[in-house]
């Protein structure tokens, strides 16, 4: 007998199981959280040395487990021994997903630093902002990066060492090459660290002036990292089939998304690193592709953002690959239309939808939707509660609303950052006693489901109506014209605000404004349907986690 979610939940999260569950005080506000957590990230790390099996695919290179502790070893060494870094120093990454990032970011951690992920498509300026923000002490990075950082680099005395750097110019003064710093062999220092010690700060994607740095502790991460983990045992708990595997194929992972971003980084490399599955990098996002690897690495899962499901089912050759070995497609950084999940459903031998709503945050943890409960509620992010978190909706005055209401989403768990680098008001303004206030609206239903609306910053203000993009958008992706679509208000003088969308239609369609007004006249109200639409013969910009630019695209298709 099939069991629901709270009874797997139970069951999961039980005395003497390995995700038990208990309260404890975590900085002054008692949490739930599990029992077994390791003590540090590079226990975790430790934990697949001497593991033959093979754990990272980049192009022809093949990786084993105890290759890359070989190497974090070699370069913990290094770190502590050629460049000084001690405990709590900042130690950046910048570099596309390489191997190498992997091994730079448990060698920080196992020796006490914290990595400090900088965005790879940042421009010397905003290099420089990072590095000087956060006061790294060295930077990683790839001979790309290198060129755009050794400036802002010496600036602030930050030391770099440089990867896979045959083709990199030794102009640049305080630059180290890998393969001359680390020798093969080296034990890793011992350092005690605790789980409270500073562990990552990642830069969240601010939409005004520079990013602020979110600091998660060992506790943060690993707390998230184990309720992922916890989520795919009670999911298989109440169906008895593993949602990362199962049909005869051993769980194997695809990198689609940037290792800076939290998303690449906690649930699907950290998740791979802990629980020794294969992990497939991907050099860069093209549909075609990953569909040749998902069928030659037998990959079951697959985590993006949404456009890149659709891409792949949109691909002219879908058909020609096996995808038998999809358990599981899906992912976040934007919420998916309802035909989107209709479509992944649909579209795949075996592969199921999956969503999950998480923030820099929250280590990219939070409500989860997958399987049997998507294709029921394909526009909500899940259940509200999980295993170790609490979601509330909260008016402007920060108390809860009733059940059903729209209102500002508020989350509470162990898996928070303590706050942002030297960051203290916006660290108040943010975390109010345990709960994070995230900027996002949305509602929950009387079944605990809970349905993200918008970015509060992105509703449109329509002569005093409220006009929630993503429900816009969800019925405009109704439409078979349409490739993508961008909803958000311009100014009018007698509005306040109107509603806008920029589209970028499939190569077959040729779809017009009025066409796409009157497909919309029986599935919104009539305030809600654009009144200014624009074409793009072009893809619409992205942010490196996958959401769309959409202050970009009003400037570019709006402004007179």
């Amino acid at each position: 007998m099939a069991l629901s979610y709270d009874e797997a939940v139970e069951q999961v999260t039980g005395p003497g199981q390995i995700f038990e569950i208990v309260e404890e005080e975590v900085a002054g506000v008692t949490q739930r959280v599990f029992k077994n957590a390791p003590p540090n990230l590079g226990a975790v790390f430790a934990n697949a040395r001497g593991n033959d099996a093979t754990f990272l695919v980049y192009e022809d290179e093949r990786w084993s487990f105890d290759t890359v502790m070989t190497h974090v070893d070699a370069l913990g060494s290094a770190l502590v021994n050629t460049f000084g870094i001690k405990k709590g120093d900042r130690v950046g990454i910048a570099m596309r997903n390489l191997p190498e990032w992997i091994v730079a970011f448990a060698a920080i951690l196992s020796v006490g630093g914290v990595s400090v992920s900088l965005n790879a498509w940042w421009t010397e300026e905003e290099l420089d902002y990072a590095i000087g923000d956060s006061g790294l002490s060295l930077l990683i990075a790839d001979p790309e990066r290198v060129e755009r950082a050794h400036r802002p680099a010496a600036k602030h005395n930050c030391s770099i060492l440089a990867v896979r750097s045959d083709s990199l110019e030794p102009t640049a003064t305080g630059v180290r090459r890998y393969e001359d710093v680390i020798t093969i062999g080296d034990p890793l220092p011992v350092v005690e660290v605790g789980p409270d010690d500073d562990a990552t700060i990642l830069y969240t994607s601010g939409t005004t002036g520079f990013p602020k740095g979110a600091v998660s502790t060992h506790r943060s991460v690993l707390q998230g990292l184990m309720a992922f983990w916890a989520n795919t045992t009670v999911a298989t708990a109440r169906k008895g089939e593993d949602p990362l595997g199962g049909g005869g194929f051993a769980p194997c992972f695809i990198l689609i998304v940037p290792l800076f971003h939290v998303t690449g980084c906690v649930p699907v490399m950290m998740s791979c690193f802990g629980m020794h599955f294969k992990l497939v990098m991907m050099h860069r996002w093209d549909p075609e592709h990953a569909l040749r690897l998902i069928e030659s690495e037998q990959v079951t899962t697959f985590v993006g953002v949404p456009t890149q499901s659709w891409d792949m089912l949109e691909s002219p050759n879908f058909a020609k690959y096996d995808t038998s070995s999809l358990a599981s497609v899906g992912g976040g950084g934007a919420p998916a239309p309802a035909k989107l999940v209709e479509r992944v459903e649909g579209g795949f031998k075996r592969g199921r939808p999956n969503i999950g709503y998480g923030m820099t945050e929250t280590n990219a943890f939070g409500p989860n939707n997958n399987g049997d409960d998507y294709v029921a509620h394909p526009t909500s992010t899940g259940r509200a509660r999980t295993t170790i978190m609490d979601v509330e909706i909260r008016d402007e005055a920060g108390a809860p609303v009733p059940t059903g209401e729209r209102g500002e989403i508020w989350m509470k768990g162990p898996n928070l950052i303590r706050g942002y680098w030297n960051k203290p008001e916006a660290t108040a303004e943010s975390i109010v006693d345990g709960w994070l206030a995230s900027g996002d609206l949305g509602r929950i239903d009387d079944e605990g489901f809970l349905y993200i609306e918008d970015r509060a910053k992105d509703m449109v203000l329509r002569a005093g109506e409220n006009v929630y993009s993503a429900e816009v958008e969800s019925a405009i992706y109704e439409h078979p014209g349409i490739y993508e679509a961008a909803v958000f208000g311009v100014p009018h003088e007698r509005l306040g605000e109107e509603v806008a969308v920029v589209i970028h239609r499939k190569a077959e369609s040729d779809l017009s404004a009025d066409e796409l007004r009157d497909f919309l006249g029986d599935k919104l109200a009539a305030f809600k349907i654009p009144s200014q639409i624009a074409f793009s013969d072009d893809r619409l910009p992205r942010n490196p986690s996958g959401k769309i630019l959409k202050r970009d695209l009003r400037e570019s298709f709006f402004t007179d």
